[in-house]
């Protein structure tokens, strides 16, 4: 029996064998690198499990036996896509006219009521169904900036990233931190604050500010997001910046006017959501902090309209308010023209929740990213907002948003060249998360 022993020993000190690694050589006519704007061709990536491990044409990677080839032909690669201002745990319905005249803000509250009351767990696999759709899209990253419940978003990432369900990385804010008054009013007070529990945290004091953010920051979250509407006071906003640092977190901000935009500011924000009323000297002072401008061109082709007007009536008065005015898209031209020019740190946001008749999330949410050009922005820095830059306002430019060896292998592929034609990003026929196939209709050779 004693040699029995001796070899049973040996057998557990022994060193188990290690996983085998899978290799995949992608290779395409091209390669575009939104943030330098260089192309490559013809191209070949070589991805090690998960990772990028060589960028390079085709005749100088020599890959390893049994790499899987995947050629996509004349197609252009490019890093995955980023929405970098998303609510996944919301599919809001526009109500009818009638029904919209009795509400406050009625394009959104009823449609925000109606997810918070409802089941958490119900809700969730909802965000799942959207998250899903997001991928196959194109959108391999998005940052969640609230309206997810307590902890929605927090456990879809988590699914996510565990395999147990598919969808794009998340950066999950959990609760959104506000001041009474916002998004919900009028609320039956026997049962008011347990609804805004459900979905926000409630700033009174600086201290109770702080608070908020160690309360998101026990849910494990990625990111804090404020809603400041004028009745934020910057003590109370530098108090929920200066915790969020504490925590590593950054804060973003929605702030739309022109005095939530300098609270903001004055604050030491790191990024200002939406921004749409920004002063040239509010831009040169993000610029000179460093603060991120996240454009969200959500509305500026007649969104209301194109999302109510397949499925219930709409009277001449209220059609003309949907499709919005020349003045509106003029004013949002000349917003765009001038982050360009004032060389302010941008990316871009779908700050899309609502359901879309005819599309899925995925192709909603990219829609609004065209939006931009027709807003005269150059279509090179669409593809740097919604990749490079993105990456760099989340603080994972080390992770995603360019083609670079180390980095996940987050990569989908155009039929043709994105920057003569970018409504190709509309329909992605390709698409890889993390070295694995997510979405390929493009004939392989």
């Amino acid at each position: 029996m004693r040699p029995i022993r001796i070899l049973s020993l040996a057998l557990l000190l022994s060193p188990l064998p290690l996983p085998a690694q899978s290799s995949t050589l992608l290779k395409a006519a091209h390669l575009l690198d939104p943030r330098t704007g260089t192309t490559l061709s013809p191209a070949a990536i070589l991805i090690r499990d998960d990772k990028i491990l060589q960028v390079a044409p085709p005749s100088q990677i020599t890959a390893p036996p049994q790499t899987k080839i995947i050629d996509l032909g004349q197609a252009t690669l490019l890093p995955g896509l980023i929405d970098a201002h998303t609510h996944l745990l919301l599919n809001i319905v526009i109500p009818p006219e009638a029904e919209a005249q009795r509400h406050s803000n009625p394009e959104f509250a009823p449609g925000l009521l109606l997810a918070i009351v409802e089941s958490p767990t119900k809700r969730t696999l909802m965000g799942a169904l959207l998250a899903r759709e997001d991928l196959d899209s194109g959108i391999t990253t998005v940052r969640n900036l609230g309206h997810s419940g307590i902890d929605g978003d927090t456990e879809l990432r988590d699914a996510i990233n565990a395999g147990r369900v598919p969808g794009p990385r998340i950066l999950a804010s959990g609760r959104k931190l506000i001041a009474e008054g916002d998004y919900i009013q009028n609320l039956n007070p026997a049962l008011s604050k347990a609804i805004l529990d459900q979905e926000f945290l409630l700033i009174k004091s600086p201290d109770q500010a702080a608070q908020a953010v160690r309360e998101n920051a026990l849910q494990n979250v990625d990111v804090i997001k404020v809603t400041e509407d004028e009745n934020i006071s910057v003590p109370e906003l530098s108090a929920i910046v200066q915790e969020a640092h504490r925590e590593h977190l950054k804060v973003a901000v929605h702030a739309a006017d022109t005095v939530s935009i300098q609270i903001a500011i004055d604050a030491g924000a790191d990024s200002i959501e939406h921004g749409n009323r920004a002063t040239d000297d509010q831009l040169k002072q993000m610029r000179d902090k460093g603060i991120f401008f996240d454009l969200t061109p959500t509305f500026y082709d007649s969104l209301f309209l194109k999302i109510t007007e397949p499925s219930i009536v709409i009277s001449p008065a209220q059609r003309t308010s949907y499709a919005g005015t020349d003045a509106g898209r003029q004013r949002y031209d000349q917003l765009v023209q001038r982050v360009l020019k004032s060389g302010v740190k941008f990316a871009a946001g779908s700050d899309m929740c609502w359901f879309y008749p005819g599309k899925t999330r995925g192709q909603a949410s990219i829609a609004t990213f065209i939006n931009l050009q027709r807003a005269g922005m150059p279509t090179l820095d669409i593809l740097r907002a919604i990749t490079s830059n993105a990456a760099e306002l989340l603080g994972w430019s080390d992770r995603i948003g360019t083609l670079e060896p180390g980095k996940f292998a987050d990569i989908i592929a155009t039929p043709g060249d994105p920057i003569a034609d970018i409504t190709q990003i509309q329909q992605i026929p390709f698409v890889m998360k993390s070295g694995q196939v997510i979405r390929s209709i493009l004939t392989s050779h």
